[in-house]
């Protein structure tokens, strides 16, 4: 009796089951895209050398660029780690409205991965959010980036120098042309007595981003602004730490259209911008003699200009720039880098719009405040295969 009654009611849950993923699947709409991308580079530099393994062999990091070493011979290196897969679902709800939510992975920046033999990659999480009438929660670019305003690249991000950058945790409020997030808030502090770099966060408020974006057959237009707290709380092995310090940043950004061509224009600056621009070439703040924070000013600025040659052919031509403000008082011993920039012209050819071969030369220079400095040439070649 016990196993005939048990039948009857697990037929029911798995019927009830079944009904209930069919009616989400009616309304539900998967999408699969992504793009497999191989890169091959050739890298030079005038002073000194990048380690196996490191991330600036597989893309252009300014803070990485080598200074005071000597000359060695040109580093051939060749991956797929920037290959991504990205899952879309949007969900038609009963109320009439529609929930979105973005799944996506690239293999950039793990620790896995042997070259030896498997060159076996570990994948990480890109995006992760999801989109409901005027809200986005999850992570994704920052409010405070505008990723129009990329350029077209061989490399990974091209106009790093002077580019905010940030992918991070948000909430997110869309009104029109004007967005306003709540964002995941870190700290990157200079340490005046020990050197090296304190990842800090001991924020309590997120970091309140914003930008208003004026658009038209023209192209586009957008303002943005940055406020955050850099925040130091240390009161371990007998010390007494807890500091904080007010970051402002302000981003203008254009994409301005010239016939087919365009020009694509960034211009960053604020005090305490750490983390958010050149991929943290400055800290946002340094830590001083009396275990306070001085936040460090910095500025970037890129553009961009865009030459279709034919339906095939297109070149994109490229410099950026990226420079902080050092109170070398407050450094001790510390050098730290007074600017980078780079310059870099491609070539791109798309006999379909699912296929693209590229090559790109890059140069690119760091200079720190002892005047010491270092170049990097860097012939760069892709295939790619978007879907």
């Amino acid at each position: 009796m016990r196993l005939k009654t048990a039948l009857p009611a697990a037929m029911v849950i798995t019927s009830f089951a079944c009904s209930a993923q069919a009616n989400l699947l009616e309304t539900t709409n998967v999408k699969f895209s992504g793009y497999i991308k191989a890169d091959a580079m050739f890298s030079s530099y005038s002073d000194g050398t990048l380690a196996a393994g490191s991330i600036g062999r597989d893309f252009y990091i300014p803070s990485l660029t080598p200074t005071g070493g000597a000359e060695e011979s040109t580093q051939f290196d060749a991956h797929i780690k920037q290959s991504r897969f990205r899952f879309t679902s949007d969900t038609a709800l009963a109320n009439g409205e529609k929930i979105t939510g973005v799944l996506e992975f690239d293999f950039h920046v793990t620790d896995g991965g042997d070259e030896r033999i498997s060159s076996s990659y570990i994948p990480r999480i890109r995006h992760a959010f999801i989109k409901y009438d005027n809200w986005l929660i999850g992570q994704t670019w920052s409010t405070f980036q505008d990723v129009r305003a990329l350029p077209e690249s061989v490399d990974f991000i091209g106009v790093t120098d002077g580019t905010i950058f940030a992918r991070q945790m948000m909430v997110r409020y869309t009104s029109g042309n004007f967005e306003i997030a709540a964002e995941n808030p870190e700290s990157t502090i200079s340490n005046y007595q020990a050197g090296g770099r304190i990842v800090s966060d001991d924020s309590s408020f997120p970091d309140i981003t914003a930008r208003y974006t004026f658009q038209g057959d023209w192209g586009h237009f957008a303002v943005a602004g940055l406020a955050r707290q850099l925040t130091y709380i240390n009161k371990q092995g007998g010390a007494d730490i807890d500091t904080s310090e007010t970051s402002v940043g302000l981003s203008l950004t254009a994409k301005f259209k010239l016939g087919a061509d365009d020009i694509r224009i960034m211009a960053n600056t604020g005090k305490g911008l750490g983390r958010y621009l050149g991929l943290n070439a400055a800290n946002g703040a340094i830590l001083n003699e009396n275990n306070e924070l001085e936040t460090i000013d910095s500025s970037g600025f890129t553009v961009a200009y865009r030459h279709i040659w034919s339906e095939t052919l297109r070149s994109n031509f490229m410099y950026s720039s990226f420079s902080a403000d050092n109170d070398m008082s407050l450094n001790g011993s510390i050098d730290p880098i007074k600017s980078t920039s780079s310059a870099r012209v491609n070539l791109m050819y798309s006999p379909t719009k699912e296929l693209t071969f590229g090559g790109e030369y890059a140069y690119a220079k760091k200079e720190l405040e002892s005047g010491s400095d270092g170049t990097l040439g860097r012939i760069q070649l892709t295939a790619k295969y978007a879907f």
